[in-house]
């Protein structure tokens, strides 16, 4: 109730109101768009559905969270968030339309690709100045708008993630009545680039200097840059010092790896294995019912993880599920029937959720504040970073089938030699910095 109660006390902010929808609506646009990508690079027929050509696809989703994340801040410092916002809407907007055009005339060349990668790192921007504005539009001068910056950090990116997959979920239903073919991912990205001139035409109701800087920086960007790096940098030998942090990182990026082989199979798997050859729309399904299992999972992990993991160190808990997510393998390797893989993206979506609740306590709890900021952004860049590298080797470990009984064993394995060390090995205290 008192959620609720803070949730209408926010709304009734007009600059706040003004800010949600412009996230609501641009994040709508994000999902939208993501699957047009996936569609294109991943179940559209001139995709050959390979390991080396899933993997390709990933490194250019992903490179922009892990390369721009970090440095987003340092303009975002110097730039107008509004203006941010504004502009960004719509230079990837056009950017989409160029994709868009470019696939419908060209099909999926590396023109597609490269533009696809562009948009890509202008969102990573616009998330983060969303993120940069909200508290110059809650007064957090005061004590009201201080509580209400807590309410809001915990619901509103809730509420986009939610957005961005009603979004993705209009893609999908926008892709499935239209005719197989490089037109139908032309034309989801097209809806997708319209919703994203709706976010900009939101955005313009915020007033210009409204979302800050209040004071702008005006020292050298290089050296901006540099601060930036050496801060992670920083960060890093924080963490390694401080020990359990430095451990709970080491493997979580570790878990992250895994996680991404298993991941890349399981599109593999939705398109060559659980669908028949050519049914695209099939394997795209079967893909969106496999992530939805994993969301379930999550849910789970989000309502069982703080009942049942209070009696036991946060260690411990991230080694019984590092079991779990051992037992979801085992269950993939035993074979590719459609209940048995969507048996194991229930278990692994558990497994992976509640894993990182702990590690995330972990981090939070044994990190002095001076350094919490630091250590989340590399943080950051480590969880993204290790699902570029699985990416990578998903070229050479993973088959063009999605499935192979000695790839999942051999993730199992790693899984229990994980769930071993974090259970009898791993520091419970943190040493003294």
């Amino acid at each position: 109730m008192t959620v609720i109660a803070d949730l209408r006390r926010l709304l009734a902010l007009p600059g706040f109101r003004k800010l949600f929808a412009v996230r609501l609506i641009s994040q709508c646009a994000d999902g939208m768009f993501q699957v047009g990508l996936a569609t294109l690079l991943f179940f559209s027929p001139e995709s050959m559905g390979t390991a080396p050509e899933i993997a390709t696809g990933f490194v250019v989703m992903l490179a922009p969270f892990t390369v721009v994340g970090p440095f987003a801040g340092v303009l975002l410092d110097r730039w107008r968030r509004r203006q941010v916002l504004l502009w960004g809407n719509v230079i990837r907007a056009f950017v989409t339309i160029a994709m868009a055009t470019a696939l419908w005339l060209l099909g999926g060349n590396n023109v597609v690709q490269m533009l696809g990668l562009l948009a890509l790192s202008i969102n990573r921007f616009l998330l983060a100045g969303l993120s940069a504005g909200l508290p110059n539009v809650l007064n957090t001068e005061n004590d009201d708008g201080a509580d209400l910056l807590l309410t809001a950090n915990s619901l509103v990116p809730t509420i986009g993630a939610g957005a961005a997959f009603v979004g993705g979920g209009i893609g999908f239903l926008f892709a499935s009545v239209i005719p197989v073919g490089q037109f139908q991912d032309s034309a989801v990205l097209f809806a997708a680039a319209t919703t994203m001139l709706l976010a900009a035409l939101a955005t313009a109701r915020l007033r210009r200097g409204e979302l800050g800087p209040t004071s702008p920086v005006t020292t050298n960007i290089r050296q901006d840059i540099a601060a930036v790096t050496a801060d992670l940098r920083a960060g890093a030998k924080y963490l390694a010092a401080r020990v359990t942090p430095g451990q709970a990182l080491l493997v979580t990026a570790l878990h992250r790896f895994l996680y991404g082989l298993v991941f890349i199979a399981a599109i593999l798997l939705s398109r060559n294995i659980l669908a028949s050859p050519g049914d695209t729309a099939a394997g795209l399904g079967n893909f969106a019912i496999i992530m939805g299992l994993i969301g379930a999972g999550g849910a789970i992990a989000v309502v069982i993880t703080p009942t049942l993991s209070r009696p036991l160190a946060s260690q411990t808990w991230v080694a019984l599920m590092f079991g779990l997510a051992t037992v979801s393998q085992i269950v993939l390797a035993i074979s590719a029937t459609r209940l048995v893989v969507f048996a194991a993206a229930l278990l692994l979506g558990i497994a992976a959720q509640a894993s990182k609740i702990a590690i995330d306590t972990i981090v939070q709890r044994d990190t002095s504040d001076a350094f919490r900021g630091r250590a989340f952004a590399f943080y950051d860049v480590v969880f993204n970073a290790a699902f570029v590298a699985a990416a990578i080797l998903a070229a050479f470990l993973v088959p063009d089938s999605g499935w192979s009984r000695v790839l999942f064993l051999g993730i199992a394995f790693a899984y229990v030699i994980l769930a071993l060390w974090m259970w009898g090995r791993a520091a419970r205290t943190p040493a003294e910095v």
